[in-house]
């Protein structure tokens, strides 16, 4: 008989494994045999709790998306507080966790993927697309209607390109910081010239 909660720990080993496994061969070179050795369980455990590699991959993407959802929630001390939500919204794009090298080459490796993965393109969908309504929940409450979507989006872009450009380049603390910065800085200046 299992014991109890064996399954909540054993996914989260193979998820970790997933993501060290990524790091250090890419996507391709992530097999079945390999993130089993990383985990130190058998191939058959990952069958089991996932069904195959893209089960797994499913639940690991799932697992980055749920952390920078956490990282959101963590950095949101009033969710009234309309002007901060959005500067936490940035934050949470680029706190450690999400600018690490295994979160980096995994959140690149998916991206990539996703091109080719119906399953990840939703995904994709899914997480552009929170980013954008959690953009738009505060901004429509702070600038004018009609420009609401069209700020959201371009912040958005901002995020995604800055977030991007510093990962590609495994820029350093500098480089992210100022990339936060910059995002903030947009914001203070479309709600500067589009506020209510």
């Amino acid at each position: 008989m299992p014991k109890v909660g064996m399954e909540k720990i054993r996914r989260a080993q193979l998820i970790e494994a997933t993501l060290a496994s990524i790091e250090e061969h890419g996507l391709h070179g992530t097999t079945i045999s390999v993130i089993s050795k990383k985990a130190g369980v058998s191939s058959g455990i990952i069958s089991h709790y996932f069904g195959d590699k893209a089960g797994l991959l499913d639940a690991t993407v799932g697992f980055l998306l749920d952390q920078l959802q956490k990282d959101l929630f963590e950095k949101i001390e009033n969710k009234n507080a309309h002007r901060a939500r959005l500067m936490a919204i940035i934050e949470a794009n680029f706190t450690s966790f999400q600018r690490s090298q295994r979160a980096a080459i995994t959140w690149l490796s998916f991206w990539a993927h996703s091109m080719h993965s119906p399953k990840m393109a939703r995904l994709q969908r899914v997480n552009a697309r929170r980013l954008v309504s959690n953009l738009k929940y505060s901004l429509k409450h702070l600038i004018t209607e009609d420009k609401v979507e069209w700020c959201a989006q371009l912040i958005a872009a901002q995020i995604d390109g800055y977030w991007l450009r510093c990962a590609l380049n495994q820029q350093d603390e500098n480089a992210y910081a100022s990339a936060v910065e910059t995002c903030k800085t947009m914001i203070n200046n479309l709600l500067r010239d589009y506020g209510k």
